[in-house]
């Protein structure tokens, strides 16, 4: 993992100045998780496509100011998430909330994975930037574009959750 961050951070510094084939291996390497990221905050495979194309766009723009290579993963789910809040901005403006949202499907029964699909979007971006991309508080925080506590907090709270929704399967399996 430590190689892999080392890469990352060479593959940043050279795109930074202006290697296109440097930019293209970020793009391979990010652009599936990227996408993941976008469709769970979104939800729509189109909607979550555009926003990331708009954030490699952004990505592409910006490189020139980012000071640290290193913390280039952490930025690009930064600027990934904003483009998605931007879209769902976009969305809650285009069409009325509706009150009651349907129920998610809990296709695999008492698995992590659907327990995970069943928290708030934001909660459960944060459990997987942390468990599953191994993001540190910090990294998930600027990828979030939130505070450390915030972090924190959505942690602890789909922690809970989790345990409540795997709890409730255990008791229906006996």
């Amino acid at each position: 993992m430590q190689n892999d961050k080392a890469y990352i951070a060479y593959l940043a510094g050279r795109a930074r100045l202006n290697d296109r084939a440097a930019f293209r291996a970020l793009v391979q390497h990010f652009g599936p998780r990227l996408f993941a990221h976008a469709y769970r905050l979104l939800g729509h495979r189109e909607e979550a496509k555009d926003a990331v194309q708009e954030a490699w766009v952004g990505i592409s723009q910006g490189l020139i100011k980012l000071r640290d290579d290193a913390a280039f993963m952490a930025w690009a789910y930064r600027i990934t998430s904003r483009r998605c809040a931007r879209q769902i901005d976009r969305n809650i403006k285009a069409r009325a909330v509706e009150a009651d949202l349907p129920e998610l499907a809990f296709e695999e029964t008492g698995s992590v994975r659907a327990a995970i699909d069943r928290l708030k979007p934001v909660q459960a971006a944060t459990i997987r930037l942390f468990y599953i991309e191994e993001m540190s508080l910090r990294e998930v925080a600027l990828a979030m574009d939130v505070p450390e506590g915030t972090v924190k907090s959505r942690l602890s709270k789909a922690r809970s959750e989790l345990k409540t929704h795997l709890k409730g399967y255990e008791d229906d399996k006996y």
